[in-house]
């Protein structure tokens, strides 16, 4: 197995421990649920342990399955690690990388990521310039720079998407808010609740929930504040106004500290959107630099997000 079909195949791995079924698992490659099934069983097979316990609910690691977990995100980072180095060695990079990113991600995860890339490549020089738009950008300052990070459905064939980290998001409110209204055990009582919401254009599964195996539109019946910033949402959702549907990339420093408490979150955290955080690139844009800060962000964010598991750990001594 060459280490491209092994880093795949521990990825699948990961995806369906993180998820919970096959068929979430697949929809984040091009596979079927079977064939996600058929996989598990040969990795299990290889292994010579059983990863999984299989049931029509649902598909839980065993303690031989949390144990090889540990070990397997190691691997994948290391192996992400060592072409990022190889790339490195081969065409000793030099040069400027210019980023555009929305400057709340930038913030929070990217920044420190690229200082500690910059430490280990010190012939390398990083222009990030933090812009507001994540949703739906267009990536319409390519060709100006590099790489434009974004999250969303990818529409334009002339671009590159090279993914980064899945998204995953998270009904929220403060304990404020919560002793005075009372907490929601399903996502349909949210109609009785208050709400902060985006005004105009939303994430595609803002307000969706998995129920039953199919994605449902939920939402307050009252918003108390809209706005196109999701940072604003968080100062309303910690002001005690209402319940908002936050992804965890913004969430999680709030959620670990108690100041928000997450909500239908008593099996973990939900699944992944199918859609995720992606670099873009201009197809005939391609060099070695570009092509290293990629393997070095993959391996920091990949294939969990660092607070995903920050928040998965805190949701399991709860």
């Amino acid at each position: 197995m060459n280490p491209n079909q092994l880093t795949d195949q521990l990825g699948l791995f990961l995806d369906v421990l993180e998820s919970g079924s096959f068929s979430a698992a697949s929809r984040r490659h091009p596979l079927t649920p079977s064939a996600v099934a058929r996989r598990i069983d040969s990795l299990e097979s290889a292994v010579g342990s059983q990863l999984f316990i299989r049931s029509t609910h649902a598909v839980l690691a065993t303690p031989a399955g949390l144990a090889f977990a540990e070990r397997a995100r190691r691997i994948v980072a290391e192996l992400q690690l060592a072409r990022a180095e190889a790339v490195s060695l081969s065409s000793a990079p030099e040069g400027l990388i210019r980023i555009d990113a929305p400057a709340a991600f930038g913030r929070r995860h990217l920044a420190p990521v690229i200082a500690d890339f910059l430490v280990l490549y010190p012939g390398l020089d990083v222009q990030l310039h933090l812009i507001d738009s994540f949703v739906d950008m267009a990536g319409s300052n390519l060709g100006k720079v590099d790489l434009v990070l974004r999250a969303g459905q990818m529409a334009d064939t002339r671009l590159v998407a090279t993914p980064l980290a899945s998204m995953v998001r998270i009904a929220c409110a403060s304990p404020d808010y919560l002793k005075r209204r009372g907490v929601p055990s399903v996502p349909g009582q949210l109609s009785s609740h208050d709400g902060l919401d985006w005004d105009g254009l939303a994430p595609p599964f803002a307000w969706r929930f998995e129920l039953n195996g199919q994605m449902q539109l939920h939402r307050p019946a009252r918003i108390r504040m809209s706005a196109n910033n999701a940072e604003a949402l968080v100062c309303g959702a910690l002001a005690g106004l209402g319940i908002a549907h936050l992804p965890t990339w913004l969430a999680s420093e709030y959620l670990l500290r108690g100041e928000l408490l997450p909500l239908f979150c008593e099996s973990g955290l939900p699944n992944p959107e199918s859609t995720g955080i992606y670099a873009l690139r201009m197809e005939q844009q391609k060099n070695s630099r570009s092509r290293l800060l990629l393997e070095y962000l993959k391996s920091r964010f990949s294939p969990v997000p660092p607070w995903d598991l920050a928040l998965q750990r805190d949701l399991g001594r709860h």
